[in-house]
């Protein structure tokens, strides 16, 4: 006997799951719900299926294809228009005219004996057998009535209650002789209850009910999906479950990772290659699929979450469904009977209320609170670059596809025939990421200079010999499964935000330039660059009075690309030196703030013990820098801005140092205690850049250890700003601590607030309003100058639904009251 499984319908009721999914592939602990009910087929014999198809058909077909995995033979009726329940079967009357056949729906979850139901049509020598199961609430299904002989008397299709008569209902499985294709009109939507039914049973043909024991569920509703999860986990209907019980309920596929620290409390599954990091929960009913990562501190229950889903730090999923693709971020939550939709981006700390549908492609925004259904908005971001580039979780949000298309989209913005640099740090993420961008440059006509694992400056300076351009591949700065993609010009800095746009705008449209075979690009790889990138800084930084001095120093490069390039350096300074953490560790191509300051904590131990001048900690790429003084104090990076500022401005006496507004104004007075006057720039590592490579220029910093040596690089650069510092202490003479010891304290607090993106404009006209008299600065964002001095300074950030204050006040309690004041006002205009 062959079977007939009908997979044409959209599934309405299940949207936003069935937009972009038929209904038969929803997966029901981790298994399409077609495919349970192909190998119940299997289980008793009926290995010849015939599938119908309409809506999304080439998805239901590319899954299962001819049924060789599943040890079946498939073939497919598709339906050109929906024919109803009877016309659909009908269109398939070529494969079934020859022998009774068994249809049953694709869409529903059931373990009945098909066996039983097969003979007991044939027992009864039945033209239609009718499978029937009890329910408790028959509203949603036909009720039909059957006689003592098992002969069916009446039916009604979805009744009221005032109607309900039985709780015998029709479950959509049917077996049947070929000759009631003579009671269904072709290529017309025709159903067999509503239509077909009725007539043969006032022409008194034999149609039979046999009332099944088992297992039944119609997966028509959000619910009932959420339900046949939880039955299948709890052992109520029987089907093959993938993978091994590691503990009574809990179900871990092949090749998962469940970190022994992570908390689960089953019945549960967990899919194959999915990994639960230590510190999560997961708890009853909650199903999660291939692919999936968890990180430490999600909480997850009853929930059910497709494949290759994201879900971030401290989420918190209720009750919900989550569609394949999605990225849920940091501590967001979703909430009881919410449903996401594939490939969604759920934005941090955002809150998505119960029964709320988010259709697929759509972004809801970090801080966001959605009570009601987003249906027509499109996913997009408004700006790819952020503060360091392009930034995601590797894998997440930066995979190798948007690697290509970001480096097909740059090359586009430049000539044929031009050349690029490229480099990475020491992490296999950037490794594997920089091989598709070289792919992706040569292959639209653009020769690639790959130097491999460098430091960031090195890679910037060498961008500067003759390319168009450059891309650096990093590990995000204190966060290990991100990525940053940087872009630069044509003089190793990051790109202006006019390229940037531009680089956006073709990125959008994707419309990338292809070459001609002949105009593919060449890949080389040059020689010496760590020579010639120290001989230029030696050539360029003054060096006077290092040899002379007999200054020791600890050096600290982080087990990062720093140590590549210190040998040789600090050989031909001729400086006695103590290098630690000098070797590459690909594990740790970052660190955590907390690893960091306990870096910094042993550095000091270090330079204190061995009457060391001072220490220096790079970042490990090379571009920031940190300092430790003679008694092995940290002096924080704010702080050693001012330092370094106090040391340049002394021995040079006039000119400029190029500053963030955010900064101290004590480096003001700094500043012009010794002749020398500042330029406040944007927060934007670019415009301060472009200020650092203006003639006149005698520094530049951000307070975060970035550093700018005008007379060798307009970018930060670690080891010019290491170079530098040893020349100035050595001919100045005073310790750091003494230098630190002159200059004021400095007050200034910083507070961010999450900002929907809606408000952002009315949070920033707000501020201006309540500036009122005062003094306003809109060199960048808006900062507030009170009469006494004390100033405070709002900015909106380019790339997250946050808005940045700062405020600076003579002590800390003045600068926190100033803080709190206009705290408020932005607060009160985001709501």
């Amino acid at each position: 006997m062959k079977a007939v499984v009908m997979a044409g319908g959209e599934g309405t009721r299940l949207r936003p799951m069935t937009s972009s999914m038929p209904k038969p592939l929803l997966p029901v602990v981790n298994r399409p719900i077609m495919e349970h009910v192909l190998r119940l087929l299997k289980r008793h014999g009926l290995t010849e299926t015939v599938v119908t198809v309409q809506f999304l058909a080439s998805l239901v077909k590319n899954y299962f294809g001819d049924g060789e995995e599943l040890g079946m033979e498939l073939t497919y009726a598709n339906e050109e228009k929906p024919l109803g329940t009877a016309g659909s079967v009908k269109n398939a009357e070529e494969a079934l005219k020859d022998d009774a056949f068994l249809v049953i729906s694709g869409d529903a979850l059931t373990d009945f004996d098909l066996t039983e139901l097969i003979n007991f049509h044939k027992e009864k020598g039945a033209l239609v057998t009718v499978c029937l199961t009890r329910v408790p609430n028959p509203l949603e299904f036909g009720i039909t009535i059957v006689d003592e002989e098992g002969k069916v008397e009446r039916f009604l299709e979805k009744p009221t209650w005032g109607q309900v008569f039985s709780d015998t209902v029709n479950t959509g499985i049917y077996v049947m002789e070929p000759e009631v294709f003579d009671y269904v009109e072709a290529d017309v939507p025709v159903d067999w209850s509503g239509d077909v039914f009725p007539q043969l049973m006032k022409e008194g043909k034999p149609i039979y009910g046999y009332v099944a024991e088992g297992y039944w569920e119609d997966v028509g509703t959000h619910e009932s999906y959420v339900k046949a999860q939880a039955d299948v986990l709890e052992g109520k209907v029987d089907v093959d479950i993938d993978g091994f019980e590691i503990s009574p309920g809990v179900w871990v596929a092949e090749g998962a990772e469940v970190h022994p620290d992570a908390e689960l409390r089953g019945p549960l599954y967990i899919g194959d290659y999915a990994k639960v990091e230590a510190g999560a929960e997961i708890r009853e009913h909650t199903v999660v699929g291939s692919n999936v990562v968890v990180k430490s501190g999600a909480f997850l229950h009853r929930a059910v979450v497709h494949d290759n889903v994201y879900v971030g730090q401290h989420s918190n999923l209720r009750g919900c469904v989550v569609g394949k693709n999605t990225d849920i971020m940091r501590a967001a939550r979703i909430e009881d009977g919410a449903v996401i939709g594939d490939e969604c981006l759920i934005g941090e700390e955002s809150i998505v209320q119960g029964n709320v549908r988010v259709y697929p492609f759509k972004t809801i925004e970090a801080g966001a609170f959605v009570n009601t259904s987003v249906i027509w908005e499109s996913r997009g971001q408004a700006h790819l670059f952020g503060a360091r580039g392009v930034t995601g979780i590797l894998n997440v949000e930066i995979t190798p596809e948007l690697a290509v298309r970001l480096a097909g989209a740059y090359a586009t913005t430049l000539k044929k025939g031009s050349t690029v640099t490229t480099a990475r740090d020491h992490s296999r993420g950037a490794r594997a990421l920089k091989r598709a961008v070289i792919s992706a440059l040569q292959a639209s006509a653009i020769d690639v200079r790959d130097l491999e694992n460098v430091p960031l400056p090195v890679a910037r300076q060498q961008t500067a010999r003759g390319s168009a351009g450059g891309i650096m591949i990093r590990t995000s700065p204190g966060v290990p499964d991100s990525v940053d993609i940087m872009f630069f010009d044509g003089n190793g800095a990051d790109l202006s935000q006019g390229s940037q746009r531009k680089l956006d705008r073709v990125f959008a449209r994707q419309e990338y330039r292809r070459a001609f075979p002949g105009e593919i690009g060449d890949l080389y790889f040059p020689a010496s660059v760590f020579d010639s990138y120290t001989g230029s800084l030696l050539r360029n930084v003054d060096t006077t009075g290092i040899a002379e001095s007999g200054l020791k120093v600890v050096v600290d490069a982080s087990n990062g690309s720093a140590g590549l390039v210190l040998p040789s350096l600090l050989g031909k300074l001729g400086v006695d030196s103590l290098t630690i953490n000098p070797g590459l560790d690909e594990s740790r191509p970052t660190e955590t703030a907390e690893v960091r300051r306990n870096g910094l904590v042993r550095l000091g131990e270090i330079v204190a013990s061995s009457g060391a001048a001072f220490g220096v900690r790079f970042d490990p790429v090379g571009e920031r820098l940190s300092l430790v003084d003679e008694k092995g104090r940290i002096i924080e990076d704010d702080r050693a801005l001012l330092v370094m500022l106090d040391l340049v401005a002394a021995e040079r006496r006039s000119g400029r140092v190029a500053l963030p507004v955010t900064t101290t104004r004590i480096a003001e007075q700094v500043a012009a205690y010794h002749g020398t006057q500042v330029e406040w720039t944007t927060t934007s590592p670019d415009d301060l850049t472009r200020v650092g490579g203006e003639e006149g220029t005698i520094f530049g910093g951000d307070g975060k250890g970035g550093f700018i040596v005008p007379e060798f690089s307009s970018v930060y650069d670690g080891t010019a700003a290491f170079v530098r510092l040893i020349g100035l202490v050595a001919r100045t003479q005073l310790t750091l601590s003494q230098i630190d010891a002159r200059i004021p304290r400095a007050h200034v607090l910083k507070r961010d607030l999450a900002t929907p993106w809606a408000v952002k404009g009315l949070v920033m006209r707000r501020v201006v309003e309540a500036a009122g008299d005062r003094f306003v600065d809109t060199t960048d964002g808006v900062r507030v100058v009170e009469t006494d001095g004390r100033w405070v300074m709002v900015l909106p950030d380019p790339a997250e639904a946050v808005t940045h204050l700062w405020a600076e006040g003579p002590d800390d309690a003045s600068a926190q009251a100033l803080l709190d004041e206009w705290a408020a006002v932005v607060d009160s205009a985001g709501r």
